[in-house]
């Protein structure tokens, strides 16, 4: 071999080895933006955690000490509750890569059988009440069922349900409201919920508060320290694959969806405590503020990732973003913009960590 082929061969060597050198190098050192995008990945709660911090920053500069009141922010957990409770029973069914729409309607049509049986007919509060909660968990069953066995779209199904639902709860109830002091003279166990304890400082914490606390602690040591928790996840992640993996995905969604009803139906019970009424117009918005708070709180639309504890911290952040441009003298309009946004910047992010496993 000649002195030039040699000193060729060995140059096409010596760039082979640097490029193997770099390509090795940034395998091992991977950028900020990458590694930050894996801890996320990791860490979905970190996200809303951070936003819910940087939130409280702003609005103590903003609204001053009314913020920090221990009142007001005993006030904002008052008016998360309802939310962060249907938000659990959300979380749950986004797992599965699915959705709920007929979150509030099923609240609405437990709160009707409970306080109109109770009330109106006659029937012995125990019974009614039971009677609600089975109501809740017969409707998260159809539409388990319809998700699971019929095998049609979880958002054409509890879209369809949300309006048979509403429909029933505008027959049932006649389209009257009970009123507070009827339900306290007739039906008091219905208003326990609302029960307050005051913690000093002006602080109020309601019992409604508490059961939302003891739902969400159930709930998470479900889904982290069961089978049924890791079915769940499974199935919102890949279907097919956790079916081959022997997983019954049909009996998985069945459950997912009667045990939403049945949170569904408990937070009935919290609604009457709060309002202290029953009424066919409650809580229009509850679907989508549901929605909201799990999609804010780092539970990915698309399944197989998130957690009950996201969702608490993104029901809070929307109650503390609502409260602290109230308490800032925004406009109405302008808080349900900021509420959007944060909505479109959650996805956004979603869409952007979900890139890692791709």
């Amino acid at each position: 071999m000649s002195e030039d082929a040699a000193g060729s061969a060995s140059a096409e060597k010596g760039l082979a080895g640097a490029a193997q050198s770099v390509a090795s190098f940034e395998e091992d050192a991977p950028s900020p933006m990458r590694r930050l995008q894996a801890f996320l990945h990791a860490y979905p709660t970190a996200i809303p955690f951070i936003v819910l911090i940087v939130g409280i920053a702003v609005f103590s500069l903003a609204a001053g000490s009314k913020f920090f009141a221990p009142f007001n922010l005993s006030l904002v957990l008052q008016q998360v509750t309802i939310i962060g409770i249907l938000g659990i029973a959300q979380t749950l069914v986004i797992l599965t890569a699915g959705i709920d729409l007929s979150v509030g309607a099923i609240m609405i049509l437990s709160s009707i059988v409970m306080g109109r049986l109770s009330v109106v007919a006659g029937v012995p509060v125990e019974i009614s009440f039971v009677l609600g909660i089975m109501t809740g968990i017969l409707c998260g069953l159809i539409n388990g069922v319809l998700v699971a066995v019929v095998k049609l779209p979880p958002f054409i199904v509890t879209l369809g349900t949300w309006s048979i639902y509403g429909a029933m709860v505008i027959f049932i109830s006649q389209s009257e409201t009970i009123r507070s002091q009827d339900i306290a003279a007739i039906a008091p166990m219905l208003q326990w919920m609302g029960a307050r304890v005051a913690l000093g400082g002006g602080a109020i914490l309601t019992a409604g508060s508490i059961m939302m606390i003891l739902i969400a602690a159930v709930v998470w040591y479900i889904l982290n320290r069961t089978a049924f928790g890791r079915h769940i996840y499974a199935t919102g992640d890949d279907p097919e694959a956790a079916r081959l993996a022997g997983i019954n995905t049909k009996m998985t969604l069945i459950g997912v969806y009667t045990l939403a009803g049945f949170i569904c139906a408990i937070a009935s019970w919290v609604l009457i405590g709060r309002v202290g009424a029953v009424s066919p117009l409650g809580s229009q918005t509850a679907n989508l503020d549901s929605i909201t708070a799990v999609v804010i709180g780092g539970t990915s639309l698309f399944g197989g990732r998130g957690s009950i504890v996201g969702t608490l911290l993104g029901a809070l952040i929307v109650g503390m973003f609502r409260n602290g441009l109230a308490l800032a003298g925004v406009d109405a309009l302008w808080q349900e913009f900021a509420v959007g946004a944060l909505i479109i910047l959650a996805v956004t992010i979603d869409q952007w960590i979900r890139k890692i496993s791709a």
